[in-house]
Order: C-alpha cells, then structure tokens, then sequence
C-alpha cells in the first residue's frame, strides 16, 4: 500500500492558522455559499472585492477564502504586488496553476517568447538610412516610434513629451520595423501590447482547465498597488468579449485599501459582492482570545484596549497566551512592545526584532540576520512563519506594516548604533548575491534581469536605513539610471526612498522620494531629471549620467540640438561616459552627420573594445559613410567576435553589393537570413544583389516577401517600384511610389521614380510635376534634373 504524502511545512502553518481562525463568519459564509450557487443562479456572484485600512485582515481573509475554495476542488491562484505589469500576473497564475496539475503550455511558451522580443526590441539597431533613402523627417518620426515605445537602442526607454501626432505615426512605422527583424505578427504583438496576444491564450487556458474543476479562482491581493495596471485589463476581461469569452467558472477576488472605482465598475454591482472589513468587534475579538486561552478579564481589556481591534493586532497578541492579571502594566505601552514582554523565550524575542529589519523574508535573508546552527535556525525560522503578523508572499514572507512599524522604531530608538550595524551587514549580504548575479550577466544588461533589480532594491534600502545622507546620492545615481527603463521601475525607487526615509526616520530621503514621485506624476521622466539636476549642488556623481539621460529624452523627442547641447554637457562632466558618446553617435547620424556620428562610435570602441556590438556600429558608419574598406574590416571582425549577428552579416553583405561583388553579397546576406529568415532589411537589399546579376524574378520575390514582412517600408515600396518600371509594369510601379509617399511624403527618390514611371506612361506633365518635387527637396538630383531635362526638351 503506497504511503501517503507528508504535508509540506507550508501546510501545517496553513492547518495551524486556520484551525485557530476566529471571526469573519458572515464573510466566509457568503463566499461559501457562493461556491454551492451555480454560474446560471443569479445570486451568484463572479468577482469579490475586499477592502478595509491597513491591519484589518484583508489578507488573511483573502487565503481564508482561497483554502474554502480548494476545500470545495477548486484550482487557485494568488497574485500580489511582487508582479508590476499583466504579463507578471499572467505568468503567475500561469505558474501556480502549473504547481496545482494544470500547465498552461501556450501561455508559458508566449511569455518566454514576450520577454526574449522584448528584450530584443529594446537593443536592436536603427535601419540606416542612406542618400537616396526616406527623409530626414521620415527618419524623425521612425526614431518617434522608437521612444514611444520606449525602445531606442543604446539609451534608454522613453515614453514623455512628444507631439501626439509624431508619437502615433511613429508609433505605426515601428510596428512595421519590428516586422522586419521578428518571425511573426505575432512577435511585434508581444512587443507592443502583449495583453492583446496573451490573454486570449490565458482564457483559452483557463476554460480548458475549468473543466478539469468545479471552479477557478483568481486572487489579486494588495490591490491598492496592483490596481492601477490590472484593474482596467480585469475589467475589460471580465465584461467585454475583447479578449474572447471568460469561463462562468472562474471567480475573480481583489483585495486592498480602496473601494472599487465605482465609475467604472458601478454597471456591475449586480454581479459583484462588496466586502467591507473593519476592526473585530468586541465579540470576534473575545472569542479569538478565548480560543487561545486568554479568558483572564483585565488581560482581555488590555488587549482591547491596545489593538483596538485590528485583527493583526489581537492575534499577535493571543498567540503569547497571557494569563496573570499582573502581565498587564504601563498603560502607554504599545500592542508589539506588549507582545515582545509576553513572549517568554528571550531568543525568539530577539528574532522577531531583528527580523523586522528586511522589507521581505526568506531562508536566505534569515541566516544573514540571525545566528545559531542549522537545527536551531530551522526551528526559529519555521516559529516565525507561523506568527500571525507574519505574510506568505510567493516564496518569501513579509511582517505586516501594523506590526513592522513599531518594531522598527523600537529598534532605531533604543540602539542606533546597532540599528545601522545590523542595515549595513544586511547591505553586505545583498550587494554579495548581487554581485554573484551581476557574475552570471551580460554586461550592460543588470536592469533587464528582475533578481538583480530586486537584490539592488533591498541593498539600497539598507544603505539608506543605515547611513540615510551618505547613501542617498549613489542611489540617486540609480534613480538617473531607472530613468531609462519603465515607469514601473522607476516608480519602485522612488518607492524605496520613500520607504526607507519612513523606517529610517530620514526626512531628507522621505522628502525626496515625495518630491520625485509628485515631479513623475506631474511631468514624466524628463521633469524628474531636471529636478535632480535643478537641486544638485556640484558634487554628485550621477550629474554626468543625468545629463546624458536628458539628452537620450531630448533627442527622442526631435530636439537634436539642444540634445547634442546635453550630451556635450555630461561629457564635460564624465569624458569617459560611453553611453553619452553612444547616444551622441545616433542623434549625429539621425541628423546625417555620419562623420561626427563615426567619431563619437570610435571613441565608444575605445572605451569598450571588447563589446563586438561597437565593432559592428562602427562598421555600420563606415558602410554610410562609402567607407567600403574599413567597414568589411570592422564587419568582419564583429562577425568574429559574434558569428551569430545577423546585422553585421546582412550590413557586410549591403557593402559588399555596392562594391561591385554581387556573389560575396549574397553569401553574407544569405548567412543573415539562415540566421534570421525573415529578416526584411536583408531581403530587400538581396534583391538588390540579383538586380545586379539580372536575376529580376529573385529581385522581386525578395521585395515581394520583404514588403509582406514590412508593409510600411518606404525604401522597400521605392525598389520594388523601380523593379516593376524596369518590367514594363509602369502602373503597378506607380501603386509601389505612391505607398511610398504615403508613408514618407518628403521621400526625394520616390518623386523622382515616380516622376519617371509618370514618362514612360505618357503623362509628362505629370512627370514633371513629380520631378520638380524631387528637386525642391534635394536641389542636387542630378538622375532627377537629367531627366527633367530631357521632358522638358531642354537644360532644366
């Protein structure tokens, strides 16, 4: 007979609470009942929403009714503020339900695929954009695509002030760029708004799970945090059918401070149950006590008196059993100093004090701030589990803020020399996993990787918490750097200001987590760099890095002067700050100041020689420059270093056309697309290769296939229209010049192709029109003035 499975430690903590559970019967019987009604039933209800101040149990509620609904075979998951975007809660739900039996396969397939495009968008290289190519101001609007979505490479992420009219026709040639270098619609989707393609698969998964159960049921707790990016996203799935159709099955519980917003969520009254929360009464609270023992009447008041009534509270206080009348003293005293007096056994006294110090908890955290040997830190460690005023939250734990506050002032008030100690070895202990995960990294790629952010976030935080004025400027200095990623990710830094000038009783760093906060709100990323550096006094650090980010903003934003101004400024500052030569390099070459642009890439390489990605831009600036030598030289070498870089492959291949060898052109572009294949900027510049082999047929299934991967590729409209005019098929080329203008009206040789097209057909007066537009945006057509010429009868 097989042996049955021993519960998990998890269990038994989760058995113990229930069993000693006491209180919010009404609660727990709707929700119970709610489960025995079925979908059809119209007293059942599809969403809870649970909501009350801090300490009132909102949490422990919420697991209350999670554990009701696996008692009934129900599958769970539970979503916290650890997730900042939809796609950390999809991939949540995603891996709790997993644990549970159901594997969403597909889902988990799409979020891998989301975060490797992702990743790949945010690094990927402009397209270049030669003499003869789209217009300057084609190229602005393309680099406004970039920083609305936040994905210039090399600088950052933005997403401020920008003309609305730039940012949504950016926006949309973007769409198409990023069609270029992915495999599939799909993979831009996952780029560019990832709810789109990953909710249909999440209810898709979830309906098919729904019938392997009686129900399912989605938590999304501390939602005072969480709301703002999952309450319209929860909406629009559970009331339209945007997204396909949600299982009757599924049942939705939000918890946290607020009630619903009533001006969006007021239709649904009907479909929903509203879940107040308020301190115990004196009943509930009694009858918690009397469920530990704790019956002695002036203990009970005093109990009363010092929680009054909060549920963390009472149960923290329950949990120490007092019984004799005389435990009851100081009236000034408070609940947790009340709690550390009637817990008998000094050392766990001390361990919860010194556990406090953390934001969050885990094995790991714990031996770095409590000693002893194994078998005594795996007994104290599984006691401080089960404390009441203890969270589980995903794998770590958290003490409850009503609880955490006073242990922490405790703490910072009765020893502050030791109160630093103990932040600064916590700081140690942080800043060494980090840096064993900096180890496992790419350079240059901390901020993409979550455990590095969160290990830096807690690092910071005791730095702060242990020497507030002498810590504040190098995490000021990665405030600056959180500047160039999400607004999530920035948010969370000021959060950590905001926090640790809290606990720390730091004024200056509160003041300023308030300060930056209100700028962001107000005036996006751009304002809170101008508010560093409008407060900053000469001296710190991260002045050159700021100016650099400013910069980034500027140019994205189409003021290339006053950027060139800003990164001149940050390297007056720092002359050996790359990412400011960097971001120079590609606001000179967007403005075609290739030379300018090659310089600022040589002095890159100098200060980074060993990133291929450098060798290759250089590569690149020569190959725009007609520097057909040096760029095979610098191509080559980057293809070395990384054999796998489909753009130095597709670049080297570009140069090598141009330099009269079509067979070494189209070895290197077919090495790009074995590598890539559905690389469009390759495809479209072989075809140019088998123009010069006169293999016309290949030239345009090329662009055929191009314009399919890029609809919006102006340059790729404009060949594919000189290729159709070189067959004779003059009205089908004009169709291809006109989509090209279309996308770029200021595109010269699409006027001039165009123009032509118009001649062969006949319509000369037409042409010339065609042809003079060419000349006014670039007086020096010489191809465009011959041919003007020569309609006109005569010297242009």
């Amino acid at each position: 007979m097989a042996q049955a499975r021993r519960p998990s430690m998890q269990e038994l903590i989760a058995r113990r609470r229930r069993a000693g559970f006491v209180g919010r019967s009404h609660e727990r019987a709707v929700f119970r009942r709610n489960l025995e009604l079925p979908p059809e039933d119209e007293r059942h209800r599809f969403l809870f929403h649970v909501h009350g101040n801090a300490g009132v149990g909102k949490t422990f509620l919420v697991r209350e009714f999670e554990q009701i609904a696996r008692d009934r075979g129900a599958l769970t998951a539970y979503v916290d503020e650890s997730v900042g975007s939809v796609p950390e809660a999809m991939s949540t739900i995603s891996r709790q339900l997993g644990l549970q039996g159901r594997r969403f396969k597909e889902l988990d397939r799409l979020l891998a695929v989301h975060r490797e495009r992702r990743h790949e968008a945010e690094t990927v290289a402009l397209v270049d954009a030669e003499p003869g190519e789209p217009s300057a101001a084609g190229l602005v609007v393309a680099r406004a695509g970039l920083v609305g979505l936040g994905m210039v490479p090399g600088v950052g992420a933005f997403a401020g002030a920008l003309d609305a009219g730039q940012l949504a026709q950016g926006a949309d040639r973007l769409r198409a760029s990023l069609s270029a270098r992915f495999r599939s619609q799909e993979d831009v989707q996952l780029v560019l708004t990832p709810e789109r393609v990953l909710t249909p698969v999440l209810l898709g998964e979830l309906s098919e799970a729904a019938s392997t159960a009686p129900w399912i049921v989605l938590f999304f707790d501390t939602y005072e945090r969480t709301g703002p990016f999952l309450d319209g996203w929860l909406h629009e799935v559970i009331t339209t059918d945007r997204y396909g159709t949600l299982s009757a099955d599924v049942i939705i519980v939000t918890s946290g401070q607020r009630p619903f917003d009533t001006a969006r969520w007021g239709g649904f009254a009907d479909f929903m149950t509203d879940v107040p929360l308020g301190p115990f009464t004196e009943a509930e609270a009694r009858g918690l006590l009397a469920g530990k023992g704790v019956v002695a009447e002036p203990v009970v008041d005093e109990v009363l008196r010092l929680t009054g009534g909060l549920p963390v509270l009472v149960s923290t206080l329950a949990e120490t059993r007092p019984a004799d009348p005389d435990d009851v003293g100081d009236p000034s005293t408070t609940a947790v100093e009340r709690f550390l007096k009637w817990e008998p056994d000094p050392v766990r006294r001390a361990v919860a004090l010194a556990c406090a110090l953390p934001r969050r908890l885990d094995a790991d955290v714990f031996r770095a701030v409590v000693d002893g040997t194994d078998t005594e830190l795996d007994a104290l460690y599984g006691w401080l589990r089960e404390r009441p005023f203890v969270d589980e939250r995903g794998d770590r734990m958290q003490y409850h803020d009503v609880v955490r506050a006073p242990m922490l002032r405790l703490q910072r008030k009765g020893s502050p020399r030791r109160w630093a100690e103990r932040h600064e070895q916590l700081a140690a202990a942080f800043a060494g996993w980090r840096e064993e995960t900096e180890a496992r990294l790419e350079d240059g790629y901390e901020w993409a990787d979550e455990d590095w952010r969160e290990l830096r976030l807690a690092e910071s935080y005791h730095l702060l918490c242990a020497a507030p004025r002498s810590a504040l400027p190098a995490v000021l200095t990665d405030v600056v750097d959180a500047c160039g990623q999400a607004d999530d990710l920035v948010r969370r830094w000021m959060r950590l200001l905001a926090d640790a000038g809290q606990d720390a009783d730091a004024q200056a760093v509160r003041a300023c987590g308030s300060d930056l906060t209100r700028v962001l709100d107000e005036g996006g990323k751009p304002e809170v760099l101008r508010f560093l550096l409008g407060r900053a006094r000469g001296d710190e650090p991260w002045r050159a890095r700021a100016r650099a980010e400013l910069a980034d903003f500027l140019a994205r934003d189409g003021a290339y002067e006053r950027a060139l101004e800003e990164y001149g400024r940050a390297l007056a500052l720092d002359p050996y700050l790359v990412r400011a030569h960097r971001g120079r390099a590609l606001t000179r070459g967007g403005l075609g100041d290739h030379e300018g642009a090659l310089a600022d890439v040589e002095r890159v390489v100098e200060l980074e020689p060993d990133n291929p990605d450098n060798i290759v831009l250089r590569g690149e600036h020569h190959r725009l420059l007609r520097h057909d030598g040096e760029a095979v030289r610098d191509l080559s070498e980057g293809i070395r270093r990384d054999p796998a870089n489909a753009f130095a492959w597709a670049s080297r291949g570009a140069t090598h056309e141009r330099a009269g060898d079509p067979d070494a052109a189209l070895a290197d572009f077919g090495r790009a697309l074995d590598l890539k294949p559905d690389y469009a900027w390759a495809l479209g510049r072989r075809a140019r290769a088998w123009r010069g082999l006169a293999e016309h047929d290949r030239q345009l299934a090329d662009l055929d296939r191009a314009l399919a991967l890029w609809p919006d590729w102006g340059w790729g409209h404009c060949e594919r229209g000189d290729a159709l005019r070189a067959a004779g098929r003059h009205e089908e080329a004009l169709a291809d010049y006109d989509e090209a203008l279309t996308i770029d009206p200021e595109y010269a040789s699409a006027h001039a192709s165009r123009g032509a097209a118009l001649a062969d057909l006949g319509r000369r007066e037409e042409a010339l029109a065609a042809l003079d537009r060419a000349l006014e945006l670039r007086p020096s057509y010489e191809w465009a003035g011959a041919l003007r010429a020569r309609l006109s009868g005569g010297p242009n």
